[in-house]
């Protein structure tokens, strides 16, 4: 028996392992090696962390890393304030025989690319577009108004496209909550805003830290989105790796912006634990 149940860890586990060591886990000690090593004035290529440091001489990169986390703080917060009503009302109000039905109906549009589903975005807030076209039929407005490339458009995005992450584990979070505990509350005398913030919030935190994180993580290293939406001016960070590795073919200083990117997105995920008390294993889990 013991042989078997070895036997199917192993079938298991190799593939696993395989597919995180050969795709993950090796490139990344390759870019990590690649990140310490610079050129000299010989050609040859040496040992040195000039590659890190230019991340802070250069006030432009770490000025671009500040806005592209402090923009995907806002963007993960804006995306637990749309999709918790949304989970709340699919878990505890609808009648269960539609649950199924709105969940699918909910996830339906991330079927499709995140490609398409931003020129969607773009198709209607373009100065041709949809939007400008209704505005100026109903005469609102004299003549198009650009609502693409800024900062308001390029958030709008990357909530949109960042709403499937959050809403599942919340989903997840919520089912397993007791009616009874709401019930209870509200035979005692408790107002909708205690029960939301000491029974329901607590309750649902492994599912909105996990969200949350994906969420953050996913944002601060989307790259097509703020590109396409932002426009040239939406100075975000995984543009300038990108920059350096195909503009200007630097695959060292790129690596080390990688790096930076994961050390530093790591670091701030760990303060947010700290700072609300949270358990990331009990979230995950």
């Amino acid at each position: 028996m013991k042989k078997h149940i070895k036997l199917g860890f192993l079938i298991f586990f190799i593939p696993v392992f395989l597919w995180l060591f050969l795709l993950i886990i090796l490139p990344q000690i390759d870019l990590l090696l690649m990140s310490l090593k610079v050129e000299n004035d010989v050609g040859d290529m040496v040992w040195s962390f000039s590659n890190y440091n230019a991340f802070f001489k250069e006030s432009i990169y770490w000025y671009t890393f500040v806005r592209t986390a402090t923009y995907s703080i806002l963007v993960t917060f804006l995306t637990f304030v749309v999709t918790f009503p949304i989970a709340f009302y699919i878990t505890k109000v609808v009648s269960p025989k539609y649950k199924g039905f709105l969940t699918i109906l909910l996830l339906m549009p991330f079927w499709v690319s995140e490609l398409v589903r931003v020129y969607g975005w773009m198709i209607l807030l373009r100065e041709s577009g949809v939007i400008n076209y209704y505005l100026m039929q109903f005469g609102i407005i004299d003549k198009p108004i650009e609502m693409l490339y800024n900062d308001v458009s390029m958030i709008m995005g990357l909530v949109y496209t960042s709403m499937l992450f959050m809403i599942v584990p919340l989903i997840s979070a919520l089912e397993g909550m007791d009616d009874s505990y709401i019930e209870a509350a509200l035979d005692l005398g408790a107002s909708k805003f205690v029960i939301f913030f000491k029974i329901i919030i607590p309750y649902a935190a492994p599912g909105i830290v996990s969200g949350s994180i994906v969420v953050f993580m996913l944002t601060l290293g989307n790259y097509l989105t703020p590109n396409l939406m932002g426009g040239k001016n939406s100075l975000w960070f995984t543009e300038q790796i990108y920059n350096q590795f195909i503009a200007s073919f630097n695959w060292n200083q790129g690596a080390a912006f990688g790096f930076l990117l994961l050390i530093l997105s790591s670091l701030i995920i760990w303060i947010a634990l700290k700072i609300s008390k949270q358990n990331l294993s009990k979230a995950l889990s």
